[in-house]
């Protein structure tokens, strides 16, 4: 059984178990979540499509923990002209166990 579930602006397709990690989210660590916006449940070969949601559905997660992704470097340069710019970045991430799909 999976599901595509949008997820702070993202889909994602999960299943029961599953870990993802998502752009942070709000709440402490151990915080149960519940996902509404369900587009399509698969539960073993019978499909439900929602219009723009499946009515019903739901995902039912837990927050493991927030952290920080891998450092993404920005680098600008023109060349003949003396412009070096360096930038680095990371993304405010949390991990995210899926625990059960309703619907």
């Amino acid at each position: 059984m999976y599901a595509i579930v949008e997820i702070a602006g993202q889909q994602f397709k999960v299943e029961e178990g599953q870990q993802i990690f998502t752009n942070r989210l709000e709440g402490d660590v151990d915080a149960a979540l519940v996902f509404e916006k369900v587009l399509l449940v698969d539960n073993e070969g019978t499909i439900s499509i929602g219009a723009p949601t499946v009515t019903g559905a739901s995902v039912k997660a837990t927050i493991v923990e927030h952290l920080k992704g891998e450092k993404v470097i920005v680098f600008k340069k023109k060349r003949r002209k003396g412009y070096v710019k360096k930038n680095g970045h990371r993304q405010s991430l949390t991990k995210v166990k899926i625990d059960a799909i309703v619907g």
